[in-house]
């Protein structure tokens, strides 16, 4: 399971640095759906990121394969923030993380 990355030249630049592979990079024109659309698609991406703020103007129902996607886990970051981050990092590795019961071993 490796991270990829959904954004303009300028979001991707950083995270193309510290060595992430799958990248997809948006053009001038900003065709997000395509983009978006192949990295939700590539089997070997387990986390996707991309920019908060493109997220409304998607298609509706790419932001419903978003919300809903358990694999990849789509996080948003940037300025609007993704309440349910927690719930989907839970789906993806099958524990909650910040519970520190589960975290104690036992």
């Amino acid at each position: 399971m490796e991270l990829g990355v959904v954004g303009d030249g300028e979001f991707c630049l950083g995270f193309r640095l510290v060595g992430i592979q799958h990248v997809y990079e948006v053009d001038e024109d900003g065709n997000w759906e395509e983009a978006v659309t192949k990295a939700m698609a590539d089997d070997e991406v387990g986390i996707l990121i991309m920019p908060s703020e493109v997220i409304p103007d998607l298609h509706p129902a790419t932001r419903q394969d978003i919300v809903s996607s358990v694999r990849p886990v789509v996080i948003p970051i940037g300025a609007v923030e993704e309440s349910d981050l927690r719930e989907k990092i839970k789906q993806a590795v099958g524990v909650d993380l910040w519970d520190e019961k589960e975290g104690s071993g036992g």
